[in-house]
């Protein structure tokens, strides 16, 4: 029982993709062979490779793995060997010369610097593979970053006075050739795509619980909710100069 719950309060990457796979074919069907349902294509592809890279960053690297278990084993040697040979002289001659104070103490010197070296490349090797996943997790993020100004340039000119039957433009508007309707679901499918990017981005996080790549999601998040708020205000604007009110979001919009 506790494993269904968690399972149904767990991100699943596959719902995002075919979340997005679904909005691609609604924007298609209303607005065929646009640049926007292009760009959802697009986001449709990096969802997919989210799912999968957010997976290998969720996994150890072994070989990193590997290399940190031989040195703690050598940790652990080094120690069992400092301890048994300062022991061993209650059970020995301490007349004999290699049992004299100044060769325990060197031997324990050195038993501790290589204890001390060994410390330090197994700290080395965890911070190494935390790095490596951070930079792959960034990097990614950095692109769903970069999706979201890509979706808020296409939504820059959509603006709602530009279906009112007052307006002119000049000689350098761009053309508007929506009817409110496509306006407003144009709007709307822009607002949903940054909502999705979000999601992706949360992705990253799911398995790889690191400060910065958190701190990384959370900034795409505020980017997307933000950018999102400004085009819910358009459609608001919208939805007052023509006359109806603001629409409200259900199961299967078109």
């Amino acid at each position: 029982m506790e494993k269904q719950l968690l399972s149904r309060l767990t991100l699943q990457d596959t719902h995002i993709v075919e979340t997005i796979a679904k909005l691609q074919r609604r924007i298609s069907e209303r607005f065929p062979d646009s640049g926007l349902q292009h760009l959802c294509g697009e986001l449709l592809e990096v969802g997919r490779s989210a799912s999968q890279r957010s997976q290998e960053i969720g996994r150890p690297i072994r070989r990193i793995r590997f290399a940190s278990y031989l040195l703690l084993a050598g940790l652990i040697g080094s120690l069992v060997v400092l301890i048994f040979s300062i022991a061993q002289p209650a059970t020995t001659d301490l007349s004999s010369d290699d049992m004299k104070l100044p060769n325990l103490i060197a031997m324990a010197d050195s038993s501790s610097q290589v204890m001390l070296l060994l410390s330090a490349g197994i700290y080395f090797l965890i911070s190494l593979e935390t790095r490596l996943k951070r930079r792959r997790a960034l990097t990614a993020i950095h692109e769903l970053r970069s999706i979201c100004h890509i979706i808020d340039m296409h939504q820059l000119t959509k603006d709602p006075e530009r279906v009112l039957s007052n307006f002119r433009g000049t000689d350098n508007s761009p053309r508007q050739t929506m009817t409110p309707l496509e306006l407003n679901r144009y709007l709307d499918y822009c607002s949903e795509m940054l909502s999705l990017t979000g999601k992706i981005a949360a992705l990253y996080v799911k398995n790889f619980d690191d400060s910065a790549s958190v701190a990384a999601v959370s900034e795409v998040e505020q980017l997307s909710t933000g950018l999102s708020r400004k085009i819910w205000q358009k459609i608001m604007i919208l939805n007052q100069s023509v006359g109806t009110t603001t629409p409200t979001r259900n199961p299967n919009p078109q």
